[in-house]
């Protein structure tokens, strides 16, 4: 059996053309949201963290003999807990990491290693600031000394339980975009314009995240783009490609039978 890290629409992807190779499959995703847009048995569908040990759990009782992680490139975590339980159990281990967005040459573009460099970024820049980095750190951003003199606006995922902790960090209604991305070229313009934004926080998360059209709608309203750069991850096996992943599980299949 495959377990495929896939709470992404290129994890999504990848289990689905897995699944039509004829590889036995199951998938892990964080939340009911993400398990709702599998398209497979739901009964093949892991919902909910998992650390190092629940990882080996779960390999032991569904006789996992690969894991490919196509996780979030910036859920270090995730990467983290099953590359040490794929090393404790002996259970082959892969990486799909998709491309960056190019990042251009552009006047507005301050690159930074992490949330809490972001954030004194942007509080300097702007005073509207339009987050586009999930929900998983509002908290920061909403409890950072020096942004509490600005106005931030949350675009989040429409799912109950993060609409609740936007209220509940203190988000009001007005401040909170509920919409799934990725967003187009125009979209991003709109939204920014609507809310009067200064200075825009993301990530790095690729064309398939909607990166490339953050960047060309902040360049097109001449407004500073703090970019969080991706974690370095020493990963034990990583490959750049979907072709290269089902190569990869060829020659595991090719080992275990």
């Amino acid at each position: 059996m495959i377990l495929v890290l896939g709470g992404t629409k290129d994890g999504r992807e990848l289990a689905a053309l897995i699944t039509e190779k004829g590889y036995p499959v199951v998938v892990s995703v964080f939340s009911d949201y993400g398990r709702d847009l599998i398209q497979l048995d739901k009964e093949l569908v892991h919902t909910g963290p998992l650390d190092t040990d629940g990882f080996i759990s779960f390999i032991g009782m569904n006789h996992i003999h690969l894991i490919v992680d196509a996780s979030h490139p910036y859920a270090i975590n995730v990467s983290q807990n099953a590359m040490k339980a794929c090393q404790s159990t002996g259970t082959s281990y892969v990486r799909y990491e998709r491309p960056k967005a190019p990042l251009p040459a552009y006047h507005g573009l301050h690159v930074v290693h992490d949330y809490d460099e972001a954030a004194k970024m942007a509080s300097v820049l702007g005073k509207v600031v339009f987050l586009t980095t999930g929900s998983r750190h509002l908290k920061l951003f909403k409890n950072t000394s020096c942004l509490q003199n600005h106005r931030l606006i949350a675009r989040v995922l429409p799912e109950p339980s993060v609409l609740t902790e936007c209220l509940s960090l203190g988000f009001k209604p007005k401040d909170i975009v509920a919409m799934q991305g990725p967003f187009s070229h125009n979209l991003n313009i709109a939204l920014f314009q609507e809310y009067n934004t200064e200075v825009i926080i993301t990530k790095n998360s690729g064309q398939i995240g909607g990166s490339d059209t953050k960047i060309t709608a902040a360049m097109s309203l001449n407004l500073p783009l703090v970019m969080i750069d991706r974690p370095v991850i020493p990963y034990h096996n990583v490959v750049y490609d979907i072709e290269d992943v089902i190569k990869f599980i060829g020659g595991v299949h090719k080992c275990t039978i």
